[in-house]
């Protein structure tokens, strides 16, 4: 049995945050997802200093590498011109957001 408490094994949240950040910066939908990241990140930083634990950091930035993981096969889909009518929100696929 491990003496670490099981979020430990996320250490590196802030170091990839500050990638995702250059990262979302970069891409075309920077003026909305900038912003909206910054956001989540606040909220999970406040969540992580009232509960002592790495696992609301963790969450944000598994939700955003997934959002600009997505983004290629959605830009392709949406070029495309296929009816999205009987889409899912992506809050179904990947949760609430923090």
């Amino acid at each position: 049995m491990s003496a670490q408490p099981e979020e430990a094994s996320a250490p590196h949240a802030p170091a990839a945050a500050a990638q995702l950040r250059a990262r979302l910066r970069s891409d075309r939908r920077a003026e909305t997802w900038a912003p909206a990241f910054e956001q989540d990140w606040a909220r999970a930083l406040e969540d992580a200093r009232h509960s002592y634990s790495l696992a609301p950091l963790t969450d944000v930035v598994r939700t955003w590498q997934a959002r600009l993981a997505a983004a290629p096969a959605v830009d392709a889909f949406v070029a495309s011109g296929c009816d999205d009518a009987d889409g899912i929100a992506l809050e179904d696929v990947l949760g609430a957001r923090p």
